[in-house]
């Protein structure tokens, strides 16, 4: 199956805010007749997880490909909202494959994910690669893992990009799904046209302290310097900013001072400590390998606008003016707490000001991939904005 430039596929976006499957249903009928092909995409908040069976089966009774995942929150051009739902349109077929139970073995994941993507991407083969847009349920604990892994088997045949989905609460639930099945502990795995170019940037610097994780695991921090983490997390934190943090007031700060992880590129990772263990251990949203050098972060406090002319630029650079564009974004969700609702309101609303984008739409994620790099190797991310233009002008 060959694929023109994502531009000449999507028909648009359709935001249901109520969701209202009469009027729905209409709609799809008549976007049937307009596109032989008609393919969705679906964005729902958890509010809204209740509804996704509905849509299943008008989708179903219209025979229209479907895929989906549910979000804390949606993003619009006004910010954030609980409600309602996203329908992003294309006029010809996106492969697609959801991949759910994943095994714990990242080499295992990532074969499941490659069987499941091989077909179609033989298919597009031959020049621009495409994109393998991934959206994993945020549960799964080995993401950075599979990623790397996924490289070793797929290199530079494509572009990596993607999110995650599910509760801002972290509690299991089935957040993906298409037009037959819902399922959480996997992932729903998209193949982007070529051409397509999405943008990943968070913003931050790295101070010039650096240390090493001298023990971890999996998502665990247990020594730092081969101190105890916490110790270490508490002296860094005081002596750098100022701050008397203990046990019962961690979860009120922790997401303002996030771990960085140098990559030898330069590139920094961020990683969010969301609990502190009972040994003195810290729990991060990601892995946070072993002997990895690390480095606290801090988003500063007002807002600026670096980070959305960075987004901009990139963007620019490879794609063109966004005059007129809609761009598809995601927005952390860890990023929000530390800025608050309203300041980070506005850091969207800036970047549509900046982008002179028609629309924003998308949704608050629980961690994103890519790489801050054009070009680069793929990453798992936290604290970042992911943004893709979609349709024409």
């Amino acid at each position: 199956m060959m694929f023109n430039t994502l531009d000449q596929q999507v028909l648009g976006f359709t935001d249901l805010n109520p969701i209202d499957f009469n009027r729905l249903a209409g709609w799809l009928d008549d976007w049937r007749r307009e596109a032989a092909e008609l393919t969705l995409l679906a964005l729902m908040p958890e509010a809204e997880a209740g509804k996704v069976p509905m849509l299943q089966t008008l989708c179903r009774e219209r025979n229209v490909p479907l895929s989906g995942a549910i979000f804390p929150a949606l993003v619009t051009t006004e910010g954030f909202r609980s409600e309602g739902m996203i329908l992003l349109r294309s006029s010809r077929a996106l492969p697609s494959a959801l991949v759910g139970e994943l095994p714990t073995d990242s080499f295992d994941a990532a074969a499941r994910i490659v069987a499941a993507v091989d077909g179609p991407l033989a298919g597009l083969e031959g020049g621009t690669p495409p994109t393998l847009y991934l959206i994993f349920d945020s549960l799964v604990p080995h993401i950075a893992s599979i990623l790397d892994s996924l490289y070793l088997s797929l290199a530079d045949r494509v572009v990596y990009a993607g999110v995650n989905a599910g509760s801002e609460s972290f509690q299991p639930m089935a957040c993906l799904f298409d037009g037959e099945r819902i399922v959480g502990d996997g992932v729903l795995c998209l193949l982007l046209p070529p051409a397509t170019v999405t943008v990943l940037e968070h913003g931050f610097q790295a101070p010039e302290r650096l240390m090493c994780a001298t023990g971890a695991e999996g998502n665990r921090i247990f020594q730092i310097d081969w101190q105890p983490a916490f110790t270490m997390y508490q002296e860094m934190v005081r002596s750098e900013y100022g701050i008397a943090l203990t046990p019962e007031n961690f979860y009120e700060y922790a997401v303002h001072f996030p771990f960085g992880i140098l990559r030898a590129n330069n590139e920094v990772v961020v990683r969010i400590p969301v609990a502190l263990e009972a040994d003195g251990s810290l729990f991060c949203v990601g892995e946070a390998p072993e002997n990895s050098i690390l480095t606290l972060l801090k988003l500063p406090l007002d807002l600026d606008d670096g980070c959305v002319l960075q987004l901009v630029r990139g963007l620019e650079e490879t794609r063109g003016s966004l005059l007129g564009r809609t761009l598809l974004c995601f927005y952390c969700a860890g990023r929000r707490m530390h800025y608050g609702g309203n300041a980070a309101t506005l850091e969207l609303k800036r970047l549509r000001q900046l982008s002179r984008a028609r629309a924003l739409v998308g949704a608050l994620t629980l961690g994103e991939i890519g790489s801050t790099q054009t070009g680069g190797y793929p990453l798992f991310h936290n604290a970042s904005i992911v943004c893709t233009p979609w349709g024409s002008a």
